[in-house]
């Protein structure tokens, strides 16, 4: 079955039906499970935070590891930011821990996106020109490679009155739409604001922790204990490649493939969660049917 999503064409079939329920019935029982949270969950949020943070940046260029990642968020000095790795690393930290603790308190709305890209910005010196402002000039959306080569994926909206009005049909498009599931609407907007690329720089990171923050603000409270960005890091060539397909088709494109990359990847996250509850134990506090549906 074809439908009309936003601007963009998709195919219902099994496949993403099947993905929706999975990601839906694991859902359903986190509450129950979170209500048990102990050192075990905390643990686990700990260290998905340094890998999402680690991730999302090497997804665009940067060195550090999750290790140096790490040990870096334990105690964070903003005099010692010298390099641009570090502040990016630092800025990302920050959005990440806003949106976890305030996403309730947070709209979809223009404003709160340019105040979380300015958060982004702030301590990487060379794009004080551009924090919390859309782009002044045309960009592309470029892969990056471990050689330090680039390449050009797609072409994006262009800069001015185009980006401004098409962040904001999206916005009223999002916050307006009752009638499309959930996952498939939060995987539709983060297409969409990567194809804009409304701002100069930070346009995948803040596509990744958006995806955070939407998929919170739906009730999928899981997603804080497992790195999204870690799984996409892993697929990285398969992102772009998919990214570049429905691009290609750009305007009123299918984005079935989209939708399928995404929702697997939240699928795959959802196992490594659950082997990570598993190994820590918590499995053991349970009920019988918690376990079963584990």
């Amino acid at each position: 079955m074809n439908i009309e999503v936003y601007n963009f064409k998709l195919k219902i079939d099994w496949t993403l039906i099947n993905l929706i329920s999975e990601i839906d019935r694991f859902d359903a029982n986190w509450t129950a499970i979170e209500r048990k949270e102990g050192q075990s969950l905390k643990e686990l949020k700990s260290l998905a935070t340094v890998r999402s943070v680690g991730a999302s940046n090497r997804i665009e260029g940067n060195k550090m590891s999750d290790e140096e990642v790490d040990v870096m968020l334990q105690k964070i000095d903003i005099t010692k930011l010298a390099d641009r790795d570090s502040q990016e690393v630092v800025g990302y930290f920050e959005v990440l821990d806003l949106i976890s603790e305030s996403y309730v308190n947070i709209s979809l709305s223009e404003s709160h996106i340019k105040s979380l890209h300015n958060v982004l910005m702030k301590y990487s010196v060379n794009d004080q020109w551009h924090k919390g402002n859309y782009k002044q000039q045309s960009n592309a959306v470029e892969a990056s490679f471990p050689d330090g080569t680039r390449q050009i994926i797609f072409q994006t909206t262009e800069a001015g009155f185009a980006t401004e009005d098409a962040i904001r049909q999206l916005l009223n498009w999002y916050n307006s739409e009752t009638d499309v599931h959930p996952l498939i609407k939060v995987a539709s907007f983060v297409y969409d604001f990567l194809s804009v690329h409304p701002f100069q720089d930070g346009n995948g990171r803040l596509s990744r922790l958006i995806s955070t923050f939407l998929l919170l603000r739906k009730g999928y409270k899981w997603i804080q204990y497992v790195s999204f960005e870690h799984e996409i890091e892993n697929r990285k060539n398969e992102y772009y490649q998919v990214l570049r397909n429905c691009q290609a088709q750009r305007p009123n494109e299918d984005i079935t493939v989209w939708i399928q990359f995404f929702l697997s990847c939240l699928s795959n996250i959802q196992l490594q969660l659950i082997t990570k509850l598993n190994k820590s134990g918590l499995e053991t506090k349970l009920s019988p049917r918690e376990k079963s549906i584990l």
